[in-house]
C-alpha cells in the first residue's frame, strides 16, 4: 500500500491512498470510522474509482474504432498509481494520465484528476476528466464508496435505512451472473422513499436505479448521526454489499455495465459520454456527517 495522504477539519478527517486515488478512511471528530472495515472474507475495497468503464463488459472485451480490447470490470483506474499533485491540510488532488500501459487497453489520451476537500463536516470529491486529444474521448465514470454498516453510533445493523431525496417510481435493472445488464427489470424494494437495509436484498448483486431521480440519499439509523451522500452529476445509482459484510456501498455512476450480448462500438454503448477535444467533464459527489 502507498502511504496514505491525510486531510481534514476539526469535524471530519479523510485518508486517501494514491494507489487508485482511493478514499480509505473517513472518521468523525472522535476518530470513529465511517468507512468499511475491508474484511478480506467479503471485500477488501474501500472506495475504488471506476474508469473508463463502470461494471462488466461482454466477454471482458470491447470494440473501439474497429479494434478489440480487453478490460476487467470497472476499468483500470482503481489499479493505477495516481500522482499527488497538490496537498494542503484540508485538500488533496491526484492525477492519472495516459501511458503506454493504458493505451494498450484504452487508446484515448486523457488526464483524470480526483480532488478531495474537507470543509467542516463535509467531504467533497470531484473528478475532472480532460481530453487533450483531437477526437472525442469516450468514457464512463463511477464512485464506489463503502460505508460502515452499522455506523459506529450504537444502533443495530438491521435498523439502518437509506432514504432517497426524491420519489423513485421506476423498477430496477437486473444483472446476469456475469454482471451484464438484462432486458428484464426487478421490482423496487423501496417503501415510499426508504430502503430498509437487509442482506437478502443483495443475493442477486447490486440494486441499480437507472435512471435515479434523486440527487442525494440519507444513510443511518434512528435519530443518530447520518451520512448524506450527494451526487448531482450522475444519472444512475448502485447500492451493493455482500450478505453478512459490515459495509454498504452507495455508488453514483455515470455509466453502466454492457447489456448482455452487446457487441457494438464502445462509443455507442449505453452509459458512455463523450468529452470533446480540449474540454473537461466534471463529476462530483459529497459526504456530509449530520449529527
Amino acid at each position: 500500500m502507498s502511504e496514505l495522504v491525510e486531510i481534514g477539519s476539526g469535524a471530519l478527517s479523510a485518508a486517501i491512498n494514491p494507489f487508485g486515488a482511493e478514499l480509505t478512511r473517513l472518521r468523525d471528530a472522535a476518530s470513529r470510522e465511517l468507512m468499511t472495515d475491508a474484511d478480506p472474507a467479503f471485500w477488501t475495497g474501500h472506495a475504488p474509482i471506476l474508469f473508463p468503464i463502470v461494471g462488466a463488459l461482454e466477454g471482458d472485451h470491447y470494440r473501439l474504432d474497429g479494434s478489440v480490447y480487453s478490460m476487467p470490470r470497472h476499468g483500470f483506474a482503481r489499479r493505477s498509481l495516481f500522482d499527488c499533485v497538490e496537498r494542503t491540510a484540508s485538500y488533496a488532488q491526484f492525477r492519472l494520465t495516459d501511458s503506454a500501459a493504458t493505451r494498450a487497453v484504452y487508446p484515448p489520451v486523457f488526464a483524470l484528476d480526483i480532488a478531495f476537500a474537507v470543509d467542516g463536516s463535509t467531504l467533497e470529491i470531484t473528478a475532472s476528466l480532460t481530453n487533450p486529444g483531437d477526437r472525442d474521448l469516450p468514457a464512463s465514470f463511477g464512485f464506489h464508496p463503502a460505508f460502515a454498516w452499522p455506523l459506529p453510533y450504537g444502533r443495530a445493523r438491521g435498523d439502518h435505512r437509506i432514504v432517497f431525496g426524491s420519489e423513485e417510481p421506476g423498477a430496477l435493472r437486473e444483472l446476469t451472473a456475469d454482471g451484464l445488464v438484462m432486458p428484464s427489470l426487478r421490482p423496487s424494494p423501496l417503501a415510499g422513499r426508504t430502503l430498509a437495509l437487509a442482506d437478502d436484498l443483495f443475493t442477486d448483486d447490486a440494486l441499480i436505479w437507472d435512471p435515479v431521480e434523486s440527487d442525494h440519499v440519507r444513510y443511518g439509523a434512528g435519530e443518530g448521526p447520518h451520512l448524506v451522500v450527494r451526487f448531482p452529476d450522475t444519472p444512475r445509482l448502485g447500492i451493493w454489499t455482500k450478505p453478512g459484510a459490515r459495509f454498504v456501498c452507495i455508488e453514483p455512476w455515470h455509466g453502466i455495465a454492457d447489456p448482455a450480448g452487446y457487441y457494438g462500438d464502445f462509443r455507442d454503448k449505453p452509459g458512455i459520454f463523450a468529452v470533446p477535444p480540449g474540454d473537461t467533464k466534471t463529476i462530483a459527489m459529497s459526504v456530509t456527517l449530520e449529527a
